[in-house]
This record gives structure tokens, C-alpha cells and sequence, in this order.
């Protein structure tokens, strides 16, 4: 099992590209399976996830094809299945995002309840009930969600009891299947789900409203062959500029953009970081001390949950104290204990944070616990004193595109121990 040694204490300066994002490509490989057609994906993330992903579509008999890792040409004409068993779907929570289209496309669908990373319950319960409203019966049985819908789905007025990115995406791929017109209340806005939408656009669905909380979506799409961009992964910038901050260095970041991390640039300028727009993305500038700051992880357009721990990681450097309260997920504090073990000064109170800052963290041998808290423990050794090993880094894989290589490329000392 692969570890990371990293030696902290140099400040971070050159560019770093930003690669698709990872929670805009899965539901959009899962959207393959509603066409017949074929459906060429560009900027694609090389990691761990989109694998698992591809894995998926492959065992239920889509014909998927990559002489480039970012590019993906899928053809679901001829699906084998109807039935993806626990062994496809366990690497990952997102696997589920395909019962949606299998369930609209054949009127039957056997998804076994997925996996991924233990950062809370996570249920899909409103996956289901998005798809029983558009008319399936869907049932548990022995680990597996089993839908139907013989006669086919019929749209419908679905309202969310709060904004799931997973369920809108869901009750978007379904709808555009279903007969007649269909409403989601309550619908997530975030970029992702606006970018599935895009990609179910060129495939010839018609639907308006994506990126807000009402989106309408005409049924009985006529599907055809499409090619769509992946959007940047806002997340992975995010976590590039703390680490430029934390480090008191300087990063390009090449790709992304600021109209799609406008709460996170807010945070961080109010912590003392600068950013602004470059010409090929977003430069940020850390230096000069950092200020404690109090953040709240809500739904977008808020601070996003995914950067929840790569913050608490930069609070430990800064002046005074920060209040962390995490409303996504009940979870999500398992990197407490690892960033404790490098030193940090932080106190949980039920689903708050306590992070008093301006202590020196020291090197240890630490454990991640899942994606982002893993990418927590890579800041602090950045700037730890001495060396740092992170066991478990196939939660990095998952998620992030060579974190070693693009991090080596910008001065930092960071080896990855193989076995």
C-alpha cells in the first residue's frame, strides 16, 4: 500500500494544471447508459474514481474506449445488464448514479447499495423517492435497490427535502426519459450538476434551469451522438490555493475558475491570501500572516464541504482562533486526530471545530481516513517541521490527479513510498 514521505518547510511557486472534475464526470459517464448513441467525454480526471466508474458501464456491456486517460468515446447500444452487483459498485458511493438511467431506459433496474468513503450516512433515500416520483416502485432487497417501472416513467413535480447534488442529478437523467415534462424543486446548484446538464444537452435532452433551485426538464428525449468538456475541478483548485497560502508561496492554477469558487476565494481573502485572475486561470499568493476565519460548509454557493478539512489544515498556521461547523456531512471530522498527532490545536464540539492557530506542526506518521481528509494531512506536512509519512494514500488516488508530481513541480519535497 502506497505511502507518502514529505519533508515541509519550502514555499510552493509555479503552475499547477487543473484537471477535470471528478464529481462532474461520473454523473456524466453514467448519463452514457440513457443513449443509444455514442458519447465522447474530453477532460476526464486520471484518477482512481473515473476508473471505478468505467468499470461499471463496462460490466453492465457498455463498449468504452481511452488511448487518451482524459478522453473516453462510450457506446451503450447494446447494454448486457440491467443489474450492477456489489462487486462493481463497492469502491465508490457515486456507482448508484446509474440506476437512474438504467431504471428510465429499460423500466427495470437491480443497483446494489454503494460504497466509498465513511464520512457519514450519505443514504440514497432521496434518489429514491425522486425516481418514485416519476412513477417507479422500488424496493430493498438483500443489499440491492430494485426498481421498476413497466409501463415507463412520466414526469412529474419532484420536490427535494434538501438540495442532493446525487438525487438532482438522478431525477435529471431519469426525466429526460420520462413522459411528458418534469420539475425539480429544491435542485442542487452546483456547477457539476449544471455541467451534467450541459452534457445531456448535446445529447439532446431539453432542459432549463440547471444551476438553480427549479429545473424543468422535457421527457422523451430523442438522443444522439454527442461530445462534451468536462467543467474544471473547483475542488482540486481549492485545494491547490490552500496549499499556496499555507506555505506562504505562489501558484498558478491553470484552468480554473473564479466565478465557480467565489465563496472560497471570499474565505481566503479574508484570511490574508491574495487572488486574482491570470491569464489561463486563477493566481494565488499566500505570505504576509494569516488571520483565523470562521466558516460554515453549506450547499452551493456556499463554503463547499469538500474543502472543509484542507482549511482546518491552513487555520492551524494562522493568528487567533477559527469555528469550523460542518452541516453537510455528520462525519466528517476523522482528520481531527491525524492533524492532532502533527501538533494542531483543535477542539470538536459536537459538529464545530475549535482550531486555535499559530503553533508550529512537527512531522508524524499519520492515516488517512478518506479523499479530503487525506489531502488535510499533504497541507499540514507541507509545513510541518521535520518529515511527515501518510499511510493509505489510495484515498488521494481517488481523487487526485499525480498530487505528488504537481506538487514536486512546484518545490515541494515529496516522495511516494511504493508498496
Amino acid at each position: 500500500m502506497d505511502r507518502l514521505r514529505i519533508a515541509g518547510g519550502r514555499a510552493l511557486r509555479g503552475a499547477v494544471t487543473i484537471a477535470g472534475a471528478k464529481n462532474a464526470s461520473l454523473p456524466a459517464l453514467a448519463a452514457a447508459l440513457l443513449s443509444e448513441a455514442p458519447l465522447t467525454l474530453r477532460n476526464l480526471p486520471a484518477v482512481a474514481d473515473i476508473g471505478s466508474m468505467i468499470g461499471v458501464i463496462r460490466a453492465l456491456g457498455a463498449h468504452v474506449e481511452q488511448s487518451d486517460p482524459h478522453v473516453a468515446h462510450i457506446d451503450a447500444g447494446t447494454l448486457l445488464s440491467q443489474d450492477a452487483p456489489y462487486d462493481t459498485v463497492r469502491r465508490m458511493r457515486a456507482s448508484v448514479l446509474v440506476l437512474g438511467p438504467l431504471l428510465a431506459r429499460f423500466g427495470r433496474a437491480r443497483v446494489s447499495l454503494p460504497g466509498g468513503c465513511a464520512i457519514g450516512a450519505r443514504p440514497v433515500d432521496l434518489h429514491i423517492k425522486a425516481l418514485a416520483s416519476l412513477g417507479a416502485e422500488i424496493g430493498i432487497e438483500g443489499g440491492l435497490i430494485v426498481a421498476n417501472a413497466a409501463g415507463g416513467l412520466k414526469g412529474a413535480r419532484i420536490v427535494l427535502g434538501s438540495p442532493s447534488v446525487g438525487a438532482t442529478e438522478t431525477a435529471m437523467m431519469a426525466a429526460t426519459r420520462a413522459r411528458g415534462e418534469s420539475e425539480i424543486i429544491n435542485a442542487a446548484r452546483e456547477p457539476e450538476v449544471a455541467d451534467l446538464a450541459e452534457c445531456l444537452i448535446a445529447m439532446g435532452a431539453r432542459i432549463e434551469g440547471a444551476g438553480t433551485h427549479r429545473i424543468l426538464i422535457q421527457g422523451d428525449t430523442a438522443f444522439r451522438a454527442a461530445s462534451h468538456a468536462i467543467i474544471p475541478d473547483r475542488i482540486e483548485a481549492g485545494t491547490y490555493a490552500i496549499a499556496a497560502a499555507i506555505t506562504g508561496g505562489q501558484l498558478e492554477l491553470t484552468h480554473a475558475r473564479l466565478e465557480q469558487m467565489a465563496s472560497v476565494a471570499e474565505v481566503l481573502e479574508a484570511t490574508g491570501v491574495r487572488i486574482w485572475p491570470g491569464d489561463r486561470g486563477l493566481i494565488v499568493e499566500g505570505g504576509g500572516g494569516l488571520r483565523g476565519v470562521d466558516i460554515t460548509t453549506e450547499p452551493y454557493p456556499g463554503f463547499p464541504t469538500d474543502l472543509q478539512a484542507q482549511f482546518m489544515a491552513l487555520m492551524t498556521q494562522a493568528e487567533g482562533a477559527a469555528m469550523i461547523r460542518e452541516t453537510v456531512f455528520e462525519n466528517r471530522f476523522m482528520h481531527v486526530p491525524e492533524l492532532q498527532r502533527l501538533g494542531a490545536n483543535i477542539a470538536l464540539q459536537g459538529t464545530s471545530a475549535l482550531v486555535r492557530g499559530g503553533g508550529r506542526l512537527k512531522g508524524a506518521e499519520v492515516m488517512a481516513t478518506d479523499l479530503r481528509a487525506s489531502v488535510s494531512l499533504v497541507l499540514a506536512a507541507l509545513v510541518a517541521e521535520g518529515e511527515t509519512v501518510i499511510n493509505r494514500v489510495y484515498h488521494l488516488d481517488r481523487g487526485y490527479e499525480q498530487l505528488d508530481v504537481k506538487l514536486r513541480r512546484c518545490g515541494a519535497e515529496v516522495e511516494r513510498l511504493r508498496g
